[in-house]
């Protein structure tokens, strides 16, 4: 998956998280599926994230 679609999917699940908080309770199973939903798109994206950065220099 690309950087960019990552980022993509990930402002849609936290546009649908969202619209679910505020028709349901935080703790609904439906707003804590879609939370996890997120957390696991925003660990992949700081994965790729981490993964493209330079190595830093030795000291």
């Amino acid at each position: 998956m690309s950087e960019q679609l990552l980022l993509r999917e990930i402002e849609i699940k936290r546009e649908k998280l969202n619209r679910q908080a505020c028709r349901q309770s935080f703790f609904s199973e439906e707003v804590i599926r879609l939370s996890k939903e997120l957390d696991h798109l925003l660990n992949m994206y700081n994965g790729f994230y981490h993964d493209n950065q330079p190595a830093a220099p030795a000291n």
